[in-house]
């Protein structure tokens, strides 16, 4: 990922003169600026918009309570069902508006919104305190191979997982096992984020507590009061659908054919944003869900830039053009959930 400097003991041709080695090493840090360069081509595109932060926020938040009230009162079950299908959907969209605040890229020093998302977290099992803390481990050591899974799914080594036990190749197997990520909404919020943040610190995630509380709360008084019918199509489906969508979305980001990990001496920010982080082809209905959460490369390139200005990035920099993709099509999908470790001799993520 990192190219190595020209050697002048070892690398320099015989009778190579003096000049040619200047400039060969001159060339080498142009090509090491070149990926802030590209950052710092990024910058502009930081400026947010504030009327449509809040009009995308609104509308998304309208459109979701619309659709949970159509799960409850509609003119038929399947009227019913189709409402609580696309709240999934709505969910995951607003999850990732609510992912840019927490990035700081849209309504900052804004109390009503720190309202209004703290409120969503707890919604949706991703309390603010443990979602920015895990996530920006996330950004910061993305695709490294000796680092903590915070934030995202373990990676390990052919070399490392080959000298597992037979118990921790079957944990490991069964965090990125495609059953596992579609059920995320139990996986990966219910237990990662909250009870996991809960267990292994308490004094600092009092807020996942409270996340399962009310969580737990306001399902119990759905079943209760409405019946389980009305549970299912107004809790039930909507969560599945927006955790195990939110769950692969994430996994299929970093693990893809084509991805790329590296020790974290060969490591650079830039390089993990371009090597490591997919762009998602998705067609217009999926990328409003996702709220162009695909131009993932371009996210973490600069995490600052505000959702609805990523595709304005896409199209202004044609550096950003040469990424690597991925899609939601089955063919895919299930390339994707082959990739299970990285071979250091291939440079490559393979099965086992």
């Amino acid at each position: 990922m990192v190219m190595e400097p020209p050697s002048l003991e070892t690398q320099a041709p015989q009778g190579l003169s003096g000049i040619s080695l200047l400039a060969s090493c001159f060339v080498y840090l142009l090509l090491m600026l070149e990926g802030k360069q590209l950052i710092l081509a990024t910058k502009p595109f930081m400026k947010e918009d504030r009327f449509k932060s809040w009009y995308f926020t609104l509308s998304t938040l309208f459109i979701l309570i619309a659709l949970l009230i159509g799960t409850v009162y509609n003119y038929h079950w399947s009227l019913k069902l189709v409402c609580s299908v696309l709240a999934g959907f709505t969910i995951v969209r607003l999850f990732v508006i609510y992912h840019d605040h927490q990035h700081r890229s849209i309504l900052t020093k804004s109390i009503p919104a720190d309202i209004l998302f703290t409120i969503f977290g707890f919604y949706v099992l991703a309390p603010a305190g443990i979602w920015s803390r895990s996530h920006d481990y996330h950004h910061k050591n993305n695709s490294k191979l000796f680092s903590a899974s915070i934030g995202s799914y373990p990676i390990y080594s052919k070399l490392k997982y080959e000298k597992c036990s037979r118990s921790e190749k079957i944990h490991y197997l069964f965090i990125r096992h495609p059953l596992t990520i579609t059920f995320g909404y139990f996986f990966a919020f219910m237990w990662g984020m909250c009870y996991k943040s809960i267990i292994n610190r308490f004094s600092k995630h009092i807020d996942s507590l409270i996340a399962l509380i009310v969580h737990y709360t306001y399902q119990v008084c759905v079943f209760y009061f409405l019946g389980w019918q009305t549970w299912v199509l107004l809790c039930a489906i909507p969560h599945l659908i927006s955790g195990g969508m939110g769950a692969y979305l994430f996994y299929a980001q970093h693990n893809f054919p084509g991805t790329s990990f590296a020790g974290n001496e060969d490591w650079t920010y830039e390089g993990a944003a371009m090597e490591s982080s997919s762009y998602m082809e998705l067609t217009w209905p999926l990328r409003w869900a996702t709220a162009n959460i695909g131009y993932h490369h371009i996210h973490h390139v600069n995490a600052r830039i505000p959702f609805y200005r990523l595709p304005e990035v896409y199209n202004a920099i044609p550096e950003l053009q040469k990424c690597k993709k991925t899609s939601l099509k089955p063919k895919d999908i299930i390339a994707c959930f082959k990739l299970k470790v990285w071979d250091n001799e291939k440079q490559q993520m393979v099965g086992v």
